[in-house]
């Protein structure tokens, strides 16, 4: 027997009438798992990520921090891998669900999470790993590469789809379309520490440059959509409860984009003196150097501190809520603070500043409690099944089933 979207289902007992509802064979084991494992899955890397980035450059560490960094880098790479073949799978047995996947309003943003997930392996890789070799290093420069088409592809594909074929209206705008440009933002910030360990001095260079376009495409959507979803605060009050956690979203680019400046700023006073890079406009390329890195170091700050208002904000409309449902959003939780906690331990490297280490510190601290809390609790509704939905299936079998497919 087969169910209105084609997948086979199961009917239990004799003599039962031909419309007696059925177990659909899609719904139950493995099946169902696969077809429901929503790109949001990619979240859990990046909050997995970020903690073992920020572990492992805490401003006071010991070695059993690196370990334990070390660890959660080996967590999220396992994670990764086991999501990108459940995600793969999916599509290949499940084409029809990418078309529905596409075009659902929610579920759609967060294709963005896949690049960022990504970018936070490439950030370990480059971080602790250098030390494995010129072969190591260039296997870490392809990733990236492959990370920064991904990135741009969703940048400019996401917000087309959604001008085009979602269409929302102010009232339903959340935060969660950031989620489609920051890509850009995280995939500036892992460039900088690509080009800072690449032995090549024209392929560092062609790595800072890209990386700058990267930081400005991502950074300059990033204040069209933070201007839009202001109004939408202004005008409609908060979202719903199910997706209020997206209040924290705001934070990501304002926090990766202050790192990734700073960053990319500190490795220019290396790598331009290495190149001819402005010697038509007047400039040696050492004081351009300096010119860039002090650009990134005052954009740092100017970014973090717009980052403390909304992360104020966020915190006061949590406050207000109170009670609201778990999700994968939750994740939403991790990620983006982890971002100023980076932004902030790179700040106080920049500055020398005792304020900056302890803002750096805080702000781990409660990142890695939010991990734990966030991950036992998504741990456990995995196993009892509840975290696997995705509203898009039931898009698809309303469509067909209006379409008629559903007649015996």
């Amino acid at each position: 027997m087969t169910s209105p979207d084609g997948a086979r289902v199961i009917c239990g007992g004799q003599g039962l009438p031909t419309r007696a509802p059925c177990e659909r064979k899609e719904d139950i084991g493995w099946r169902r798992v696969v077809r429901n494992f929503t790109p949001s899955w990619f979240s859990v890397n990046m909050g997995t990520g970020i903690v073992s980035i920020l572990l492992h450059q805490l401003p006071y560490t010991a070695p059993p921090m690196l370990n334990i960094s070390y660890a959660f880098f080996g967590l999220n790479a396992v994670l990764f891998i086991i999501f990108t073949a459940l995600t793969t799978v999916r599509y290949v047995l499940y084409p029809e669900i990418w078309p529905a996947m596409i075009a659902h309003a929610g579920q759609s943003l967060f294709l963005g999470c896949f690049p960022m997930g990504f970018a936070t392996i490439i950030n370990m890789m480059a971080l602790a790993c250098a030390s494995w070799g010129r072969g190591f290093i260039y296997l870490t420069w392809s990733f990236w590469w492959v990370d920064v088409v991904l990135s741009v592809a969703v940048c400019i594909s996401m917000p087309y789809i959604v001008m085009s074929r979602h269409k929302p209206e102010l009232q339903t705008v959340t935060a969660a379309m950031l989620l489609t440009v920051v890509p850009a933002v995280v995939a500036a910030g892992t460039g900088s520490l690509i080009a800072d360990i690449l032995p090549n001095s024209g392929h560092a260079f062609t790595t800072l440059v890209a990386s700058y376009v990267l930081w400005g495409i991502g950074v300059f959507f990033t204040g069209c959509i933070l201007a839009l979803y202001f109004q939408r605060l202004t005008l409609h009050s908060l979202p719903a409860k199910e997706v209020i956690v997206s209040v924290f979203l705001p934070l990501g680019p304002m926090g990766q984009g202050g790192f990734g400046v700073q960053e990319l700023g500190r490795v220019a006073i290396t790598i331009l003196p290495e190149t001819t890079a402005f010697r038509s406009l007047g400039v040696g390329s050492a004081q351009s150097g300096e010119i860039l890195y002090v650009m990134g170091v005052f954009l740092g700050l100017v970014m973090w501190g717009f980052g403390m208002v909304w992360l104020a904000i966020a915190l006061i409309s949590i406050r207000r809520i109170k009670n609201f449902p778990f999700n994968m959003g939750w994740w939403g939780f991790t990620f983006p603070l982890g971002t100023m906690a980076a932004c902030s331990g790179s700040l106080a490297t920049n500055l020398d500043s005792d304020f900056f280490r302890v803002a750096t510190m805080i702000l781990t601290s409660s990142v890695v409690l939010l991990w734990i809390v966030v991950a036992a609790r998504t741990v456990y509704l995995s196993f009892t099944g509840a975290l696997f939905y995705a509203p898009c299936l039931k898009d698809l079998r309303g469509k067909e089933q209006v379409s008629g497919l559903d007649r015996p």
